[in-house]
């Protein structure tokens, strides 16, 4: 289990698609250690203060530091193409082993 963002991404939300994008290509290379990922998300990105007497955005953040919607969507997009090359890769492998036997 992979976590996008904390010191992965140096608390920098913007960050999390890039380490996004490198778990991505180590499972579309085959990397079956990898079993899942986590990342801050909310509706919109980054985080606010809790501050008496100012109200809050909603959909922001008020603890860790967020990606927003569309690049949430986008992410998981990424991860799951990468997830199904490499259940096709391992089809293939086992197609090979099956008629070679």
């Amino acid at each position: 289990m992979i976590d996008a963002s904390h010191a992965n991404s140096s608390k920098r939300p913007e960050h999390q698609p890039l380490v996004v994008e490198d778990v991505a290509r180590q499972i579309e290379a085959g990397d079956r250690r990898i079993i899942g990922m986590m990342a801050e998300s909310n509706l919109l990105a980054g985080r606010q203060d809790l501050v008496t007497g100012q109200p809050l955005t909603y959909g922001r953040s008020i603890t860790d530091g967020c990606i927003d919607w569309d690049t949430t969507v986008a992410v998981l997009e990424r991860l799951a193409g990468a997830v199904e090359q490499r259940r096709s890769q391992a089809r293939s492998v086992e197609r090979a082993t099956v008629e070679s036997s």
